[in-house]
């Protein structure tokens, strides 16, 4: 059996609940074509996120990693085409709020993912999901985890496929915050595990 990395991440500035969150504690443990998805959950914090998805990587030295973010505002999931080396943005959960620092001092200046991300979009628009390929995941803890989940496949595991999507907001999430765009809980999780079956037939 094959192991998928699936990560999300917990609540942040004015969301008081993460979709990603549910999305992976549903999928945690499935079996999808030999790959069985090991579920986690990420901090929103600068200091601390990418040690945490290092220590997953070693420890489970999964066939494919996957992260999973929220994007508050956007219609479609997105895969990543790009993670680049900055942080730059609002004050994560630990107050901390970067100014122009790159991720990776010494680190090239972007990763591209290396899901299949095209098959990804057609899969999901066959299936009625409106999707999109986004060229920018940000600057913020999504872009982060992207960056620092290529490069330790660049540098320790270069079988490993990485990657990163990004979900429009649930329909909880909306009515509590409002003014945002939303899905059904139950469409996001249809939608990721398509993305899963596409990711594991690769």
């Amino acid at each position: 059996m094959k192991t998928l990395l699936l990560t999300g991440f917990e609540p942040f500035l004015s969301f008081s609940l993460n979709p990603t969150m549910k999305i992976v504690e549903e999928l945690q443990g499935e079996e999808i074509n030999g790959h069985k998805i090991c579920g986690r959950i990420l901090p929103v914090d600068f200091n601390r996120s990418e040690d945490v998805l290092i220590e997953l990587l070693n420890e489970l030295k999964p066939d494919i990693h996957i992260s999973l973010g929220l994007a508050g505002g956007r219609t479609k999931i997105t895969p990543e085409r790009i993670a680049i080396n900055s942080k730059d943005g609002d004050a994560d959960n630990e107050g901390h709020a970067p100014q122009d620092e790159p991720i990776d001092p010494n680190g090239q200046e972007a990763f591209f993912s290396t899901l299949p991300i095209r098959q990804m979009i057609q899969a999901l628009t066959a299936a009625g999901y409106p999707a999109e390929i986004s060229n920018t995941a940000g600057t913020y803890l999504c872009n982060n985890i992207m960056y620092a989940g290529r490069r330790y496949a660049e540098q320790q595991a270069p079988t490993m496929q990485s990657g990163f999507i990004h979900i429009p907001a649930s329909h909880e999430l909306a009515i509590e915050h409002g003014r945002v765009p939303s899905w059904s809980h139950d469409d996001l999780v249809s939608s990721i595990r398509i993305c899963l079956q596409v990711a594991t037939e690769n």
